[in-house]
């Protein structure tokens, strides 16, 4: 049996890929944990697949290689979802490094805790000339509210669950996520519907990573977080008719605009109005993409 399917989709990032595989390789090195590693080629086009194939050859662990020419991180992530075999099925990000214990401490992150549960880990700034975002940095557990909305809470460059959650929740909504009509969200999509049946979504700050990302300039802060906004405003659509969760979040969205908070970039300087408007987009885009698909012969 495996103890761990770690799964890595990526697509025309050769270089950082690299080094979060040679991360991973010092991870499995160091841990007695069964490792099984799944990587799913997202259509690229930069010499990845080449070097994936001359990477995973002989390795003392599993590693699967599979392709989803499609584009959209939420197809490559059902693929490798669709493909894992281990008692706990784990993901990061192709611009993520693990640290040296990520294998043996994320296993004792679920030992205490009965399944289903679903529990997300510490995200560390890889380089320090990158902008602080898409971080998680608290050094405490913690648990979501059952009731509440997940987004933020946890992340998917640093997300593991129980193989039972995957029969409860099913796949990742294709729509949602990186390449995707509604560009982001798909973590917190997933991890909303979790919550909604009763499966517990944890922080655990033990098993870690570091967040290679890259942005350095505020514009690719901007657009990273207009996007977050356009995939909730997706996600609220998604969910607003039948989940009263979604109208306590909509509500705590509108009061936010009380406070002042700036935002992480001087460039944005009303966070929560800034957020607002994102979602506000998200949510009619997911309008005029339900009328068009209504509409459509196909539909």
């Amino acid at each position: 049996m495996i103890d761990i399917s770690l799964s890595i989709c990526t697509r025309d990032r050769r270089d950082s890929l690299l080094r979060t595989l040679d991360s991973v390789a010092e991870a499995a090195a160091a841990s007695e944990r069964r490792i099984e590693l799944i990587l799913v080629d997202n259509g690229s086009s930069d010499g990845s697949a080449a070097m994936i194939r001359h990477w995973a050859a002989n390795r003392p662990f599993a590693v699967r290689l599979l392709s989803e020419p499609r584009p959209g991180l939420s197809r490559a992530r059902n693929a490798a979802l669709s493909a894992a075999r281990g008692r706990i099925i784990a993901m990061t990000d192709d611009d993520c490094t693990l640290h040296r214990d990520y294998f043996d401490r994320l296993a004792q992150a679920f030992a205490p805790h009965p399944a289903p549960v679903i529990i997300g880990g510490r995200i560390l700034l890889g380089d320090p000339a990158d902008l602080p975002v898409t971080v998680k940095l608290e050094d405490h557990p913690m648990i979501a509210p059952a009731d509440g909305f997940p987004g933020g809470f946890v992340m998917g460059a640093n997300l593991a669950f129980t193989a039972d959650v995957r029969a409860r929740v099913g796949l990742f909504d294709e729509r949602f996520g990186a390449g995707a009509p509604f560009r982001a969200a798909e973590d917190t999509d997933y991890l909303f519907r979790a919550l909604g049946r009763g499966i517990p979504v944890r922080y655990d700050p033990h098993f870690v990573v570091d967040h290679h990302h890259g942005r350095r300039r505020e514009d690719e802060v901007v657009a990273l977080l207009a996007g977050y906004g356009f995939g909730d405003g997706a996600l609220y659509a998604k969910h607003l008719l039948s989940d009263r969760r979604i109208r306590r979040a909509m509500a705590r969205d509108v009061a936010n605009l009380r406070d002042r908070f700036a935002g992480p970039v001087p460039a944005i300087r009303h966070f929560h109005a800034f957020r607002l408007r994102h979602i506000v987009a998200g949510l009619a885009h997911y309008g005029r993409e339900a009328v068009r698909r209504r509409r459509s012969p196909a539909g």
